[in-house]
Formats: structure tokens, C-alpha cells, sequence
């Protein structure tokens, strides 16, 4: 187990690039520059506000609680208008994002993920990996409950056509400076407001629950992305309508879908188990297995293994501690302790660390014990020890 990520493979991320695939993407930031020519007008910064609320509205409630979390139930009539107002962002279609994001999820903060900062930088959480080739097409496999729908294949087909739309729209309404102010600007914000729920709310803010990754709620982002910065939140209870859990967590994407559901637009809203909302639930076997990587890794056990080898390698101690080890797991452990080898964390140490280190959960001995045992396990094998396989 390996303390740093493997570079070859954060490398390999980044050299699939397809830089053409982000002209269109350069090209609506530089459109922007094009307000000193057709100025910038007060009906014209109105409808760019407008617009970015209510696009980022729609990837909130359409593009992340709905089609990827399924977190509320609506006709087909308005589940049409969510996925046709989402795609007027540009941000691909809805079922590309919902496959994406279903597939994060799955894989959150690990090598795996689509975007992690941890394994591949900032820049490339933030938005490098939507012009990666390995990015371009999704798995439409993770989405099936909504490819049944022939109109959400259709629009998946064509992606573009819901931003054309709305451009052209806003153009006959009001002429080049709506259109540069209006739409472009509007969506160059929804761009950076959306992603930096995938790099800055995986970096800066703070962590509730233990979640067996590095999400994180942030007031700052909540404000500007309309109560998408809970992110930690988000993690740990994932079908939550709700992603602000304390009264004054703002989340008015949850308040304009819980004003819906009064006049039937949408219903089945998902709340948070009174256990998540008291931190009292129990963690899934993957999380306690993330979360144990994580604290087993902060004691950086190539280094202890490496400082063990050149102690031991080729003493006649470490026959006797072989004999040891083979016996039993408990015997190896007492083994440690009787040569004072005070850079093997104990069990005291790991608990001790693990406190420091997580959110409050009860399931903390069980993080504790997977990060002894992984620790134990990566010594053993670079020592060539044998270790016994009982918990």
C-alpha cells in the first residue's frame, strides 16, 4: 500500500487530453471580452442574473439530485423541462452528467474518480478532465433507468440544441449585448459555480461525516451554487433532497423543489434518516474500507516497512520474529512491542490519530482496526513476513 499516488498513472490522466475538444469551451470565455464592442446594458446584466440562477437551478435540482440521485419523483412532462434546462448550460447532456457523476460516487477520491484533486490536480478536477478522451462518451449502462426515455436519448443525441435555443432566443429578444451578457456570461459562471463542486469542495471546508473522502461543506459555494457546497452532507447521505441539514444551512434548491411538491410539480421527496442528521449512523463496509486507507496511509507504512528491513534483514531476530508471526496475529503484534519498535504505530496510537483526524462516527473502532491491519499488512509483506488472516 503505497503512500503516494502512482505518478505513471496521475500522469496518464493527464496526457489523454484532446486539446481541440476545448476550442468550443476557450471560445465561449473569449466571446465574453466581446461585451466592450457591444456594451453592456442594464436589461442585458437582468436577463445574464436571471439566467445564471435558473441554470444553476437546473443543475442542482435536474442534472444532480434528480437525474443523478434520484432524490424526488416528477412527471415525464417536467423531468423533460429539468433535462432541456440543464443542457442549455453546455455542460454536455443529462445523461453523459448523470453517468459521470453516478460513476464519481462510486469511486470518490480514489484513483478511480473522474475528478479528484488528490490524485490529479486542481485544474484537472476543476475542469481538465471533461476534454479527456477516456471522458468523451459515457457509460450509458449506469443510467438505464433513464435511457428508457426516448426523449432523453434524443436530447442526448443532441446535446447542443437546448443552448442553441436559448441563445437564439435571447438574441431576437434583445440584440448582441443580451446575448454576450446575457447568455455567455451567464454560462461562463454556471461553468465555475458548478465545477468547483468537484475541486474546491473536495479541498477547502469542513467535514461533518466521515465519508471515505475528501468532500467538504462550504458555506461560500452553498451561496453561489444555490445550497450545492453541503457537500460533505451530500456524501454522507447521498438520496437527500436536502443538502443543507441544519436550519441555517442555505439551500434554496431544496426550498423551490419543496415549494413544487405543494402544488404536485414534484413528490417523494428523500429526507435524511434521523441517524445521519444525528451522525449516528453506521458506515458502509466501503467507506470504513476508504476511510481506514486514509488513516493507515498518514502513518506512512512504506517508510516504516523500509526502516524495518534495514534493522532486521539478515539478523537472526528476524527468523525468530518469522517464527513469531507465523503463530498468530496477536503473538506478531506482542513480537513489536518486545522490541520496542516505537515506529509501528499501536492500536492506542491509530485510535488516537483517527480521532484527530475524522468527524465523529460510531464506527470508528471498525476504521481503526481495518488501518492496524492494513499497516500490518504492508509491513509484512515488505519484510516478507508472514501474517495470519484473523481480524
Amino acid at each position: 500500500m503505497s503512500s503516494k499516488p502512482d505518478k505513471t498513472a496521475v500522469r496518464g490522466h493527464h496526457d489523454d487530453i484532446v486539446y481541440p475538444s476545448a476550442v468550443p469551451f476557450v471560445i465561449v470565455h473569449v466571446v465574453c471580452l466581446a461585451a466592450i464592442w457591444t456594451g453592456v446594458t442594464w436589461g442585458a446584466v437582468a436577463t445574464g442574473i436571471g439566467l445564471y440562477w435558473l441554470r444553476i437551478f437546473s443543475i442542482g435540482a435536474g442534472y444532480h439530485r434528480y437525474f443523478s440521485h434520484r432524490s424526488y419523483s416528477t412527471s415525464r412532462i417536467f423531468q423533460f423541462v429539468l433535462a432541456f434546462m440543464s443542457q442549455t448550460t453546455t455542460q454536455k447532456s443529462v445523461l453523459w452528467w448523470a453517468a459521470k457523476h453516478r460513476h464519481h460516487h462510486l469511486h470518490s477520491d480514489t484513483e478511480e474518480d473522474v475528478h479528484s484533486p488528490r490524485h490529479t490536480g486542481f485544474i484537472y478536477a476543476h475542469l481538465g478532465w471533461i476534454f479527456a478522451a477516456r471522458h468523451d462518451k459515457a457509460d450509458l449502462s449506469k443510467v438505464s433507468d433513464f435511457t428508457r426515455f426516448p426523449e432523453l436519448v434524443w436530447l442526448h443525441k443532441c446535446e447542443q440544441l437546448p443552448a442553441i435555443f436559448l441563445g437564439t432566443l435571447v438574441f431576437l429578444l434583445g440584440g448582441w449585448s443580451y446575448l454576450v451578457v446575457g447568455f455567455f456570461w451567464s454560462t461562463v459562471a454556471v461553468y465555475h459555480a458548478t465545477f468547483c463542486i468537484n475541486s474546491l469542495a473536495h479541498v477547502h471546508g469542513r467535514q461533518r461525516y466521515v465519508t471515505g473522502d475528501d468532500s467538504r461543506n462550504n458555506w461560500f459555494l452553498a451561496l453561489f451554487t444555490m445550497g450545492e457546497g453541503w457537500h460533505n452532507n451530500h456524501h454522507a447521505y447521498q438520496a437527500s433532497v436536502r443538502q443543507g441539514f441544519r436550519w441555517w444551512e442555505y439551500d434554496p434548491t431544496y426550498y423551490v423543489l419543496r415549494g413544487l411538491s405543494l402544488i404536485g410539480v414534484v413528490w417523494d421527496l428523500k429526507q435524511p434518516p434521523k441517524a445521519v442528521l444525528r451522525n449516528e449512523q453506521r458506515l458502509g463496509a466501503r467507506v470504513i474500507e476508504r476511510a481506514a486507507r486514509q488513516l493507515a496511509l498518514s502513518f506512512d507504512p512504506e517508510r516504516i516497512a523500509s526502516a524495518l528491513h534495514g534493522t532486521f534483514a539478515g539478523t537472526p531476530s528476524l527468523a525468530e520474529l518469522q517464527e513469531k508471526l507465523a503463530q498468530a496475529r496477536q503473538q506478531a503484534a506482542g513480537a513489536f512491542a518486545n522490541m520496542s519498535l516505537p515506529s509501528i504505530p499501536t492500536l492506542e496510537e491509530i485510535r488516537a490519530r483517527a480521532s484527530a483526524l475524522f468527524a465523529q462516527t460510531p464506527s470508528l473502532d471498525e476504521i481503526v482496526e481495518r488501518a492496524n491491519r492494513m499497516i500490518l499488512e504492508t509491513v509484512s509483506a515488505r519484510m516478507n513476513w508472514p501474517l495470519t488472516q484473523e481480524a
